[in-house]
């Protein structure tokens, strides 16, 4: 206050009073601003965090992720790691000495190795050199061994064979292709033993099955990891826990008997009470609902018994869950109806105690002594690290927060409608910033993918950019969607395209109704299943002005073989020569392509094996020989979702330009 007295005494001009600088709106490019902060991990003596940082290179038009480690005060940051080769998986060593990540850096072809940062300062070291790469990895108690999670070796593969041409894929299994990967041969995922100080590593699993998730007993004699090994595990989700000894030829043996999914690909990974004693895992829901059930909090006895399902009454999916330092909790997050809070349950008791509230996401727990930190979003934040402390979140880094401030994002608003059979449907709706009440806008209806899966209180930078143009963009939790409990998301089993789009027309009409939308500029669009949901919603309503399907298909009888899930097409459906009046109901989209006006714009990636690019391929021929203006694009390489910066900005721009091109008038 002195020092401010004295420059006004002087006449020496002074920042009080004076404006901030203008805010400005979110754009497509705006990509190549955020940085994607990953989740996070304590350090052993509960002093430092280590966490990832995903930055975009709009130069090399790619991703680059890097390692940081912020102090537990939030005082100091470091960043850990700067090679453009990128780094992952960071894990402290027990001794809390060493810092150990994955990384490619300077030979990609092999993938990735394990490397070694001395907390005492100095360069990385490598560590290993492994022909088909680690995929993931975990320390033993003691520090002196890990067990890595590879794939096995090609004995066929040499240098020598580079030049030619690629030999033929033999493929003889049932479930033979997955997205990012390619087509399924027979080298499976087995757990490998890594001795630090004699560099020897000898495989400790085999056989014709995958192994995954591997967390090491206190004592370090044993090993808990998943694995599909009961009969006929190729044709089904049958995944199970099993133990292990942690020397060479000693057997697995199972823990789990249920026929569903127990810890699964996709679940996380089991892991011991700090006693020993019990071993933590997230467990499926009925495998006939295998694309629709909750993961449940579940434990059993190390030594084999009975599980116990902990939150079985909460009817929500949970994830990420990891025990407290004394055993007597386990904490976790979950989805609920558009948020994502951090909870825990009492291991005793079962009783289960949400933990934080608020409009915002969460993900990542970490846990050591009393120190809890995790992941955090919000309709205004990208993912931060956060430390939760006394029932709040004390924000921990800031890769994002000068974006932000730089930044009117408009408003999002929680929309609760009723669909016409009585349905009550919770949705998000994001305003453009100079939005005033009473001004009709152009609606843009965007529906997520999943279906499992909901819209929430996260930071949705398409979304904003759809607003930031003048559009109020409507994202429903439709029927198939999480966080309203097991029954809400069933209810689609079978029948697709059928009440997910009578609860998004009812949406609409809500937002219509609360004079928000003009009810004569509609729009919509969506990428995966929501590229679905745009095929069924064209095929039964005329109201939407133009259309933009990403990665979706209508004629649900071709995708039979030609993508990743014939699982779930069989629990569910039925074979299609037993059960073909079924396909035909939820392929009409395309059988009644006839009846669709809306011009619609189809996308899809070359390489998608999640939703093969077929399905926009017939969509689009449809729609061109019924004379609808209709536009197809491939993206050369990608697979089911963007992965090159570029590509995100081009299909956040597609999505406007062919909304306004149809537009009457277009939106400025």
């Amino acid at each position: 206050m002195r020092l401010l007295a004295l420059l006004l005494v002087l006449g020496i001009p002074t920042l009080v009073g004076a404006q901030a600088p203008a805010k400005r709106r979110i754009v497509a490019s705006d990509v190549y601003r955020i940085k994607d902060v990953g989740t996070p991990l304590i350090s052993p003596d509960g002093q430092w965090v280590v966490y990832s940082v995903t930055t975009p290179d709009s130069a090399k038009d790619k991703r680059n992720t890097d390692l940081y480690m912020v102090s537990w005060d939030g005082a100091r940051t470091v960043r850990l790691t700067s090679s453009p080769d990128g780094e992952s998986s960071p894990r402290w060593s027990p001794d809390n000495r060493y810092l150990a990540f994955l990384s490619s850096r300077g030979d990609s072809e092999k993938g990735a190795q394990l490397w070694l940062l001395d907390r005492l300062g100095g360069e990385a070291e490598k560590v290993t050199d492994v022909k088909s790469g680690i995929d993931d990895y975990a320390w033993a108690p003691d520090g002196k061994r890990l067990v890595f999670v590879m794939q096995e070796s090609d004995p066929d593969s040499s240098k020598a064979d580079e030049k030619k041409t690629p030999k033929a894929l033999e493929i003889d299994r049932w479930d033979f292709k997955r997205d990012y990967v390619g087509y399924l041969n027979r080298r499976r995922d087995h757990l490998y033993l890594f001795d630090l100080s004699t560099r020897k590593l000898e495989q400790l699993t085999h056989g014709d099955f995958d192994d995954a998730g591997p967390s090491w007993a206190p004592d370090g004699k044993e090993i808990v990891f998943t694995s599909k090994r009961a009969p006929g595990s190729d044709r089904n989700d049958n995944w199970d826990i099993y133990v292990v000894e942690a020397r060479v030829g000693a057997e697995p043996r199972v823990l789990t008997t249920f026929v569903g999914n127990d810890g699964g690909r996709g679940s996380g990974r089991p892991s011991y009470s700090p006693d020993g004693k019990w071993i933590v895992y997230l467990r499926g829901g009925d495998p006939k609902y295998w694309a629709y059930g909750n993961p449940r909090v579940t434990i059993i006895p190390s030594g084999g018994g009975e599980p116990r399902i902990l939150t079985e009454t909460l009817d929500r999916n949970a994830g990420d869950p990891i025990w407290s330092s004394d055993g007597r909790f386990i904490y976790f997050v979950y989805e609920d109806d558009r948020t994502a809070p951090l909870a825990r349950v009492n291991v005793a008791t079962g009783a289960i105690e949400r933990l934080s509230n608020g409009p915002h996401g969460v993900n990542g727990v970490s846990v050591v002594g009393a120190k809890v930190a995790a992941a955090r979003t919000s309709d205004t934040e990208p993912y931060e690290v956060v430390a939760f402390e006394n029932g709040v979140f004390r924000r921990l880094s800031r890769h994002n927060d000068s974006l932000m401030a730089a930044l009117d994002l408009g408003t999002v608003q929680r929309i609760d409608s009723k669909s016409r059979d009585g349905t009550q449907v919770g949705s998000m709706l994001y305003l453009p910033p100079d939005y005033q009440p009473g001004q009709k806008l152009p609606l843009a209806l965007h529906i997520h993918g999943g279906p499992f899966g909901q819209d929430g209180h996260d930071f949705d930078l398409m979304r904003r950019a759809f607003a930031a143009k003048g559009y109020a963009v409507l994202a429903p939790n439709y029927r198939g969607s999480s966080g309203r409990g097991e029954a809400f998301s069933k209810a689609i089993f079978a029948d697709w395209g059928n009440k997910e789009v009578i609860d998004l027309l009812g949406a609409v009409d809500e937002v219509i109704a609360r004079g928000i939308a003009d009810p004569a500029r509609l729009v919509l669009g969506g990428w995966s299943y929501g590229g679905i949901l745009t095929d069924y919603t064209i095929a039964t309503d005329s109201r939407f002005k133009a259309g933009v399907s990403g990665a979706g298909s209508a004629l649900q009888l071709s995708m039979y073989g030609s993508d990743q899930y014939v699982y779930q097409y069989e629990q569910e459906l039925g074979a299609p020569w037993k059960n073909p009046e079924a396909w035909m109901k939820v392929s009409y989209p395309f059988f009644q392509a006839h009846r669709i006006t809306t011009p619609t714009l189809f996308m899809g990636g070359e390489k998608d094996f999640n939703v093969p690019i077929i399905g926009s391929e017939q969509m689009y021929q449809a729609l061109k020989s019924n004379g609808i203006d209709t536009k197809l694009v491939v993206y050369p390489g990608m697979f089911h979702g963007p992965s090159a910066p570029s590509q995100r900005v081009d299909i956040i721009s597609r999505y406007l330009e062919w909304w306004e091109k149809h537009l009457k008038p277009p939106v400025p």
